[in-house]
Protein backbone atom coordinates (compact mmCIF):
# COMPACT_ATOMS: atom_id res chain seq x y z
CA UNK A 1 0.00 0.00 0.00
CA UNK A 2 2.93 2.04 0.84
CA UNK A 3 4.38 1.98 -2.77
CA UNK A 4 0.79 2.33 -4.28
CA UNK A 5 0.78 6.03 -2.63
CA UNK A 6 3.96 6.81 -3.14
CA UNK A 7 3.40 6.66 -6.87
CA UNK A 8 0.78 8.45 -6.86
CA UNK A 9 2.03 11.30 -5.12
CA UNK A 10 5.07 10.82 -7.79
CA UNK A 11 2.18 11.44 -10.53
CA UNK A 12 0.76 14.46 -8.45
CA UNK A 13 4.05 16.17 -8.04
CA UNK A 14 4.47 15.70 -11.86
CA UNK A 15 1.37 17.57 -12.50
CA UNK A 16 1.15 19.98 -10.00
CA UNK A 17 4.77 20.79 -11.79
CA UNK A 18 3.80 20.65 -15.67
CA UNK A 19 0.75 22.31 -15.00
CA UNK A 20 2.77 25.25 -13.64
CA UNK A 21 4.60 25.48 -16.98
CA UNK A 22 2.27 24.30 -19.58
CA UNK A 23 0.81 26.71 -21.83
CA UNK A 24 -2.86 26.36 -21.41
CA UNK A 25 -4.84 27.58 -24.17
CA UNK A 26 -7.33 25.19 -25.63
CA UNK A 27 -7.89 26.73 -29.08
CA UNK A 28 -6.07 28.04 -31.68
CA UNK A 29 -2.84 29.11 -30.20
CA UNK A 30 -1.20 25.29 -30.42
CA UNK A 31 -0.41 23.21 -33.13
CA UNK A 32 -1.34 19.52 -33.99
CA UNK A 33 -5.00 19.78 -32.52
CA UNK A 34 -6.00 16.24 -34.49
CA UNK A 35 -4.58 15.02 -31.15
CA UNK A 36 -7.44 16.20 -29.61
CA UNK A 37 -9.79 14.39 -31.84
CA UNK A 38 -12.00 11.61 -31.05
CA UNK A 39 -10.99 8.20 -33.32
CA UNK A 40 -13.07 5.95 -31.85
CA UNK A 41 -17.06 5.42 -31.66
CA UNK A 42 -17.23 4.21 -27.90
CA UNK A 43 -15.23 7.21 -26.66
CA UNK A 44 -17.57 9.47 -29.12
CA UNK A 45 -20.31 7.90 -27.34
CA UNK A 46 -18.79 9.42 -24.30
CA UNK A 47 -18.41 12.40 -24.66
CA UNK A 48 -14.67 12.60 -26.47
CA UNK A 49 -12.34 10.91 -23.98
CA UNK A 50 -12.79 7.66 -21.91
CA UNK A 51 -9.86 6.73 -19.71
CA UNK A 52 -10.71 5.23 -16.44
CA UNK A 53 -11.81 1.72 -17.24
CA UNK A 54 -9.51 -1.10 -18.08
CA UNK A 55 -11.58 -4.14 -20.55
CA UNK A 56 -11.02 -5.65 -23.61
CA UNK A 57 -10.93 -2.52 -26.10
CA UNK A 58 -7.85 -2.14 -27.71
CA UNK A 59 -8.79 1.34 -28.50
CA UNK A 60 -8.92 2.75 -24.70
CA UNK A 61 -5.48 2.04 -24.37
CA UNK A 62 -4.88 4.80 -26.81
CA UNK A 63 -6.80 7.33 -24.49
CA UNK A 64 -4.73 6.42 -21.63
CA UNK A 65 -1.66 4.45 -22.32
CA UNK A 66 -2.26 3.37 -18.43
CA UNK A 67 -5.01 1.24 -19.42
CA UNK A 68 -3.30 -1.08 -22.12
CA UNK A 69 -3.98 -5.01 -20.47
CA UNK A 70 -3.41 -8.29 -20.59
CA UNK A 71 -7.08 -9.03 -21.65
CA UNK A 72 -6.39 -6.91 -24.64
CA UNK A 73 -3.52 -8.98 -26.11
CA UNK A 74 -3.54 -9.78 -30.17
CA UNK A 75 -6.56 -7.41 -30.15
CA UNK A 76 -6.90 -5.17 -33.64
CA UNK A 77 -9.45 -2.63 -34.13
CA UNK A 78 -10.84 -0.43 -37.12
CA UNK A 79 -12.26 3.02 -36.59
CA UNK A 80 -14.12 5.33 -38.75
CA UNK A 81 -15.48 8.66 -37.59
CA UNK A 82 -17.47 10.62 -40.50
CA UNK A 83 -18.09 14.56 -39.96
CA UNK A 84 -19.94 17.18 -41.90
CA UNK A 85 -17.80 18.79 -44.81
CA UNK A 86 -16.59 15.21 -45.82
CA UNK A 87 -13.95 15.41 -43.23
CA UNK A 88 -13.27 11.70 -41.85
CA UNK A 89 -11.09 10.64 -39.69
CA UNK A 90 -9.48 6.85 -38.68
CA UNK A 91 -7.61 4.77 -36.79
CA UNK A 92 -6.00 1.22 -36.57
CA UNK A 93 -4.88 -0.08 -33.70
CA UNK A 94 -3.32 -3.50 -32.29
CA UNK A 95 -1.90 -4.60 -29.22
CA UNK A 96 0.80 -7.07 -28.05
CA UNK A 97 3.10 -8.21 -25.11
CA UNK A 98 6.80 -7.32 -25.55
CA UNK A 99 8.28 -9.95 -23.46
CA UNK A 100 11.66 -8.65 -23.66
CA UNK A 101 10.92 -5.65 -21.19
CA UNK A 102 7.63 -7.57 -19.79
CA UNK A 103 5.29 -4.92 -20.77
CA UNK A 104 1.89 -4.50 -22.36
CA UNK A 105 2.10 -3.01 -25.97
CA UNK A 106 -0.03 -1.02 -28.57
CA UNK A 107 0.30 0.38 -32.08
CA UNK A 108 -1.88 2.14 -33.36
CA UNK A 109 -2.26 4.66 -36.63
CA UNK A 110 -4.46 7.79 -36.32
CA UNK A 111 -5.09 10.05 -39.63
CA UNK A 112 -7.51 13.00 -40.42
CA UNK A 113 -8.92 13.36 -43.81
CA UNK A 114 -10.14 16.95 -44.66
CA UNK A 115 -11.55 16.28 -47.79
CA UNK A 116 -10.54 17.78 -51.66
CA UNK A 117 -10.50 21.47 -51.51
CA UNK A 118 -10.24 24.05 -54.43
CA UNK A 119 -6.71 25.26 -55.22
CA UNK A 120 -6.84 29.06 -56.22
CA UNK A 121 -3.79 31.42 -57.47
CA UNK A 122 -3.68 34.97 -55.87
CA UNK A 123 -6.39 36.27 -58.69
CA UNK A 124 -8.75 33.43 -57.28
CA UNK A 125 -8.58 31.69 -60.12
CA UNK A 126 -8.75 27.88 -60.09
CA UNK A 127 -5.97 25.68 -60.52
CA UNK A 128 -6.23 22.55 -59.26
CA UNK A 129 -7.60 20.85 -55.98
CA UNK A 130 -5.12 19.39 -52.81
CA UNK A 131 -6.58 17.05 -49.79
CA UNK A 132 -5.14 18.24 -46.57
CA UNK A 133 -4.28 15.28 -44.39
CA UNK A 134 -3.42 14.74 -40.83
CA UNK A 135 -1.20 11.62 -39.37
CA UNK A 136 -0.35 9.96 -35.84
CA UNK A 137 1.70 6.91 -35.54
CA UNK A 138 1.79 6.10 -31.86
CA UNK A 139 3.44 3.06 -29.81
CA UNK A 140 2.50 2.66 -26.09
CA UNK A 141 3.18 0.10 -23.00
CA UNK A 142 2.10 -0.73 -20.16
CA UNK A 143 3.58 -1.65 -16.91
CA UNK A 144 1.20 -3.22 -14.11
CA UNK A 145 2.79 -2.81 -10.82
CA UNK A 146 0.53 -4.63 -8.49
CA UNK A 147 -2.97 -6.06 -8.71
CA UNK A 148 -3.99 -2.73 -8.39
CA UNK A 149 -2.30 -0.12 -10.29
CA UNK A 150 -0.68 0.24 -13.26
CA UNK A 151 1.21 3.24 -15.48
CA UNK A 152 1.72 3.73 -18.71
CA UNK A 153 3.27 5.67 -21.40
CA UNK A 154 2.76 6.41 -24.78
CA UNK A 155 5.16 8.01 -28.14
CA UNK A 156 3.64 10.07 -30.87
CA UNK A 157 5.00 10.71 -34.56
CA UNK A 158 3.07 13.63 -35.82
CA UNK A 159 3.11 14.34 -39.50
CA UNK A 160 0.87 16.75 -41.34
CA UNK A 161 0.49 17.73 -45.34
CA UNK A 162 -1.33 20.70 -46.41
CA UNK A 163 -0.80 21.17 -50.15
CA UNK A 164 3.06 21.68 -50.53
CA UNK A 165 3.32 22.18 -46.74
CA UNK A 166 4.17 19.70 -44.13
CA UNK A 167 4.51 19.58 -40.40
CA UNK A 168 6.75 17.34 -38.10
CA UNK A 169 6.46 17.06 -34.29
CA UNK A 170 6.10 14.88 -31.60
CA UNK A 171 4.77 13.95 -28.47
CA UNK A 172 4.19 11.86 -25.05
CA UNK A 173 1.33 10.81 -22.96
CA UNK A 174 1.71 9.78 -19.17
CA UNK A 175 -1.10 7.57 -17.33
CA UNK A 176 -1.82 6.02 -14.10
CA UNK A 177 -4.58 4.20 -13.23
CA UNK A 178 -5.90 2.60 -10.01
CA UNK A 179 -8.30 0.00 -9.18
CA UNK A 180 -9.52 -0.03 -6.14
CA UNK A 181 -10.23 -3.22 -3.82
CA UNK A 182 -13.79 -3.62 -4.62
CA UNK A 183 -13.25 -3.27 -8.08
CA UNK A 184 -16.24 -1.50 -8.95
CA UNK A 185 -14.28 1.61 -8.69
CA UNK A 186 -11.26 3.12 -10.76
CA UNK A 187 -9.28 6.72 -11.01
CA UNK A 188 -7.40 7.33 -13.79
CA UNK A 189 -4.84 10.86 -14.35
CA UNK A 190 -3.59 11.43 -17.34
CA UNK A 191 -1.19 14.12 -19.13
CA UNK A 192 -1.32 14.22 -22.57
CA UNK A 193 0.18 15.78 -25.47
CA UNK A 194 3.21 16.77 -23.92
CA UNK A 195 5.70 18.16 -26.73
CA UNK A 196 7.20 19.81 -29.70
CA UNK A 197 6.95 20.85 -33.37
CA UNK A 198 10.33 19.94 -35.09
CA UNK A 199 9.53 21.59 -38.23
CA UNK A 200 6.76 23.90 -38.85
CA UNK A 201 4.43 24.91 -42.53
CA UNK A 202 7.24 27.20 -43.64
CA UNK A 203 6.98 30.27 -41.15
CA UNK A 204 9.32 29.07 -38.30
CA UNK A 205 7.34 29.86 -35.39
CA UNK A 206 6.95 26.91 -33.20
CA UNK A 207 4.06 26.60 -31.70
CA UNK A 208 3.05 24.24 -28.55
CA UNK A 209 1.23 21.34 -28.52
CA UNK A 210 -2.63 20.99 -27.36
CA UNK A 211 -1.21 19.81 -23.99
CA UNK A 212 -3.71 18.65 -21.44
CA UNK A 213 -4.23 17.50 -18.08
CA UNK A 214 -6.98 15.13 -17.50
CA UNK A 215 -8.54 13.20 -14.79
CA UNK A 216 -11.79 10.39 -14.38
CA UNK A 217 -13.39 8.38 -11.85
CA UNK A 218 -15.32 4.97 -12.73
CA UNK A 219 -17.70 3.09 -10.30
CA UNK A 220 -19.62 0.23 -11.80
CA UNK A 221 -22.89 -0.16 -9.45
CA UNK A 222 -23.08 -3.63 -7.84
CA UNK A 223 -26.42 -4.65 -8.36
CA UNK A 224 -27.60 -2.70 -11.38
CA UNK A 225 -26.46 -2.50 -14.91
CA UNK A 226 -24.73 0.99 -14.45
CA UNK A 227 -21.07 1.93 -14.65
CA UNK A 228 -20.89 6.09 -14.09
CA UNK A 229 -17.58 7.80 -14.63
CA UNK A 230 -16.63 11.24 -14.45
CA UNK A 231 -14.12 12.82 -16.88
CA UNK A 232 -12.43 16.14 -15.52
CA UNK A 233 -10.38 17.46 -18.14
CA UNK A 234 -8.49 21.22 -18.70
CA UNK A 235 -7.01 20.76 -15.36
CA UNK A 236 -4.24 22.80 -16.33
CA UNK A 237 -6.18 25.95 -17.18
CA UNK A 238 -9.28 27.02 -14.58
CA UNK A 239 -11.33 29.37 -16.32
CA UNK A 240 -12.33 28.14 -19.89
CA UNK A 241 -14.90 30.67 -20.44
CA UNK A 242 -15.38 32.76 -22.83
CA UNK A 243 -16.28 36.79 -23.11
CA UNK A 244 -17.28 38.39 -26.14
CA UNK A 245 -15.50 41.40 -27.00
CA UNK A 246 -18.07 43.09 -29.27
CA UNK A 247 -20.94 41.96 -26.16
CA UNK A 248 -21.67 45.65 -24.35
CA UNK A 249 -23.03 46.48 -21.67
CA UNK A 250 -26.44 48.32 -21.56
CA UNK A 251 -28.20 51.09 -19.52
CA UNK A 252 -31.24 50.03 -17.31
CA UNK A 253 -33.98 52.31 -18.53
CA UNK A 254 -35.69 53.02 -15.19
CA UNK A 255 -32.60 53.34 -12.81
CA UNK A 256 -30.52 54.46 -15.39
CA UNK A 257 -27.52 52.03 -14.21
CA UNK A 258 -24.71 50.26 -16.46
CA UNK A 259 -25.59 46.58 -16.85
CA UNK A 260 -22.44 45.15 -17.51
CA UNK A 261 -22.42 41.72 -19.85
CA UNK A 262 -22.57 38.67 -17.85
CA UNK A 263 -20.11 36.16 -16.94
CA UNK A 264 -19.43 33.18 -16.27
CA UNK A 265 -20.07 32.01 -12.60
CA UNK A 266 -17.98 29.76 -10.22
CA UNK A 267 -20.38 27.29 -11.06
CA UNK A 268 -20.18 27.02 -14.39
CA UNK A 269 -16.24 27.47 -14.37
CA UNK A 270 -16.30 24.23 -12.87
CA UNK A 271 -18.79 22.58 -14.59
CA UNK A 272 -16.92 23.01 -17.79
CA UNK A 273 -14.20 20.96 -16.81
CA UNK A 274 -16.55 18.06 -16.30
CA UNK A 275 -18.49 15.44 -18.26
CA UNK A 276 -20.36 12.91 -17.18
CA UNK A 277 -20.70 9.66 -18.72
CA UNK A 278 -23.20 6.45 -18.38
CA UNK A 279 -22.34 3.18 -19.38
CA UNK A 280 -25.83 0.78 -19.30
CA UNK A 281 -24.61 -2.87 -19.53
CA UNK A 282 -27.55 -4.87 -20.61
CA UNK A 283 -26.19 -8.35 -21.17
CA UNK A 284 -22.41 -9.17 -21.75
CA UNK A 285 -23.63 -8.39 -25.49
CA UNK A 286 -25.03 -5.36 -25.51
CA UNK A 287 -24.25 -1.56 -23.99
CA UNK A 288 -25.82 1.30 -24.18
CA UNK A 289 -23.60 4.93 -23.75
CA UNK A 290 -24.61 8.41 -22.77
CA UNK A 291 -22.19 11.39 -22.05
CA UNK A 292 -22.67 14.99 -21.70
CA UNK A 293 -19.77 17.68 -22.46
CA UNK A 294 -21.05 20.86 -21.22
CA UNK A 295 -18.05 22.47 -23.14
CA UNK A 296 -18.86 21.60 -25.68
CA UNK A 297 -22.59 23.34 -25.46
CA UNK A 298 -20.96 26.41 -23.67
CA UNK A 299 -18.65 26.49 -27.07
CA UNK A 300 -20.61 25.26 -30.21
CA UNK A 301 -24.58 25.58 -29.09
CA UNK A 302 -26.51 28.35 -30.84
CA UNK A 303 -27.98 30.84 -28.57
CA UNK A 304 -31.73 30.26 -30.47
CA UNK A 305 -30.86 26.91 -31.61
CA UNK A 306 -29.08 24.71 -29.22
CA UNK A 307 -30.14 21.47 -30.09
CA UNK A 308 -28.14 18.39 -29.18
CA UNK A 309 -25.19 20.42 -28.77
CA UNK A 310 -23.10 18.89 -26.09
CA UNK A 311 -25.00 15.35 -26.28
CA UNK A 312 -23.72 12.23 -26.81
CA UNK A 313 -24.60 8.04 -27.17
CA UNK A 314 -23.60 4.73 -28.68
CA UNK A 315 -24.36 1.40 -28.52
CA UNK A 316 -21.79 -1.32 -28.52
CA UNK A 317 -23.10 -5.21 -29.92
CA UNK A 318 -20.83 -7.96 -28.48
CA UNK A 319 -20.31 -11.28 -30.46
CA UNK A 320 -18.53 -14.31 -30.00
CA UNK A 321 -15.78 -13.37 -32.60
CA UNK A 322 -16.11 -9.33 -33.18
CA UNK A 323 -17.43 -6.45 -31.23
CA UNK A 324 -18.96 -3.88 -33.37
CA UNK A 325 -19.75 -0.08 -31.35
CA UNK A 326 -21.24 3.15 -32.61
CA UNK A 327 -21.11 6.42 -31.49
CA UNK A 328 -23.38 9.61 -32.64
CA UNK A 329 -21.71 13.12 -30.65
CA UNK A 330 -23.51 16.34 -31.69
CA UNK A 331 -21.63 19.94 -32.01
CA UNK A 332 -24.20 22.07 -33.25
CA UNK A 333 -26.71 22.46 -35.63
CA UNK A 334 -24.68 22.55 -38.30
CA UNK A 335 -23.18 19.59 -37.55
CA UNK A 336 -22.53 16.02 -35.97
CA UNK A 337 -20.12 13.13 -36.11
CA UNK A 338 -21.33 9.06 -36.03
CA UNK A 339 -18.77 6.59 -36.10
CA UNK A 340 -18.53 2.77 -35.86
CA UNK A 341 -15.75 0.91 -34.91
CA UNK A 342 -15.13 -3.21 -35.29
CA UNK A 343 -13.21 -4.59 -32.84
CA UNK A 344 -11.95 -8.69 -32.61
CA UNK A 345 -8.91 -11.00 -31.92
CA UNK A 346 -6.48 -13.13 -33.70
CA UNK A 347 -6.97 -16.16 -31.34
CA UNK A 348 -10.75 -15.83 -31.93
CA UNK A 349 -9.87 -16.97 -35.88
CA UNK A 350 -7.00 -19.12 -35.46
CA UNK A 351 -8.29 -23.04 -35.86
CA UNK A 352 -7.61 -24.77 -32.70
CA UNK A 353 -5.38 -27.60 -33.27
CA UNK A 354 -7.11 -31.49 -33.12
CA UNK A 355 -5.13 -34.02 -30.95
Amino acid sequence: MKFIFTNIKVILIIIITYSNFSISQIGGNTSFNNLNRVYNARSLALGGFYISNKDQDPNIGVNNPALINQTMMNHFSFNMLYQTGDIQNGMIVFNNYASKIKCFQNTSLRYVDYGKNTKTNEFGEIIGSFTPIDFILSSGLSKKLNSNFSIGSQLNFLYSQYENFNSIGVSIDFGGHYIFKDTTQSFAVLIKNAGIQLKTFGDNNKRNLPTEIQMSYSHKLKHAPFRFSYLFHHLNEWDLSYNDPNVKGSIDPLSGDSILPKKASIIQKVALHITPQIELILSNHIHLRFAFDYLRRYQFALTNRPGLSGFSFGLGLYFKRFNLDYGFSSYSVAGNTNGITLTSSLDKWRKKSIH
